[in-house]
């Protein structure tokens, strides 16, 4: 028979939960999550609440909940609205946990899922990302996630249901080791997989919505697009940034320098006029955009990973447990 693990064994817990005009949602949630630590029988866990910019009262809210439970409540307050991945990379610089899990908090993640977690990481997996297996979300929101999960998938290698679940589990190794900004949140994934991280997934129920609105919309979906080649550059090309600036500079350079050399083998052999051409300032300005390209490569690779985010910046106000 298994010994069951001390307190002093066991790791310790955080939790980080982004919102934005929440207000309804959060001593639910808050109450979830205790019930179910307290089920399990753990008690070194931190909440924290991070206020991506609200206008409701929802800070009011986070603050009843650290006055009531402050040994296991903190809070961050964004000045304004930064967007999730700020949020989510502001409680990973918060927390110091062993473990660390995010969920939205409209609701729609069920804390009862947190022994699954629990029990994937310790099949040896550094991450464990949910799969809403069934989904209880309008076809906006649906069908422009699928679009996303199909691509991500074929990018990245990252055999995934569903990278945009919130709801995760992470050793706080690949915590420490990721950056976020943009919509970088939704391919976490893919960046912990490129930090050599495993990767894990686990099925999760869905609840509908029944507080607030989604704040999905067309416009994060192109960003999403946007950062979905960004990850992808990340990924491939973080450390060998000459390689992509350099591929296409050579291309480009060798193009132009193609073209000067039959404009001049032209002049030269058979006395044509080149100086009017089209063709020649083509020539140049390939070569030009080459030798730019294979620069910016060079300086690149000389000032990457120099200037890491610091989502510290964003905090207005902090609420501690200690």
């Amino acid at each position: 028979m298994t010994t069951p693990l001390t307190q002093t064994q066991r790791p310790s817990l955080g939790f980080v939960i982004p919102f934005y005009n929440e207000e309804a949602t959060l001593q639910p949630l808050h109450q979830q999550i205790t019930l179910v630590m307290e089920e399990i029988g753990q008690q070194a866990y931190t909440i924290c609440f991070v206020d991506d910019g609200s206008r409701d009262e929802s800070w009011k809210r986070v603050q009843d909940l650290h006055q009531l439970d402050p040994s296991h409540t903190t809070a961050l307050r964004f000045r304004r609205n930064f967007g999730k991945a700020d949020a989510l990379q502001a409680g990973f610089d918060a927390l110091d946990a062993d473990i660390i899990f995010t969920l939205d908090a409209d609701l729609q993640d069920d804390p009862k899922e947190i022994p699954s977690f629990l029990a994937k990481l310790e099949e040896g997996y550094d991450m464990v990302s949910g799969w809403k297996q069934v989904r209880n979300d309008p076809i906006d929101k649906t069908l422009p996630s699928k679009v996303f999960n199909a691509l991500a998938r074929a990018a990245s290698g990252v055999q995934l249901n569903d990278f945009n679940c919130g709801f995760k589990a992470y050793r706080k190794e690949v915590t420490n080791n990721i950056q976020l900004f943009g919509e970088l949140h939704r391919f976490i994934p893919i960046l912990a997989n490129a930090e050599g991280f495993t990767v894990g997934e686990v099925a999760v129920e869905h609840h509908p919505r029944e507080h607030g609105v989604s704040k999905y919309g067309s416009k994060r979906f192109l960003k999403g697009l946007l950062d979905l080649i960004t990850v992808v550059v990340l990924t491939r090309y973080l450390r060998r940034p000459a390689h992509i600036f350099g591929g296409f500079g050579i291309l480009s350079g060798s193009t132009g320098f193609a073209i000067l050399a039959w404009l001049s083998f032209a002049k030269i052999a058979l006395g044509e006029t080149i100086g009017g051409r089209p063709l020649f300032f083509l020539g140049i300005l390939l070569l030009l955009l080459g030798v730019q390209l294979l620069s910016i490569g060079l300086i690149a690779e000389l000032i990457i990973r120099t200037t890491p985010t610091n989502t510290n910046r964003h905090i207005e106000t902090q609420l501690s447990n200690r």
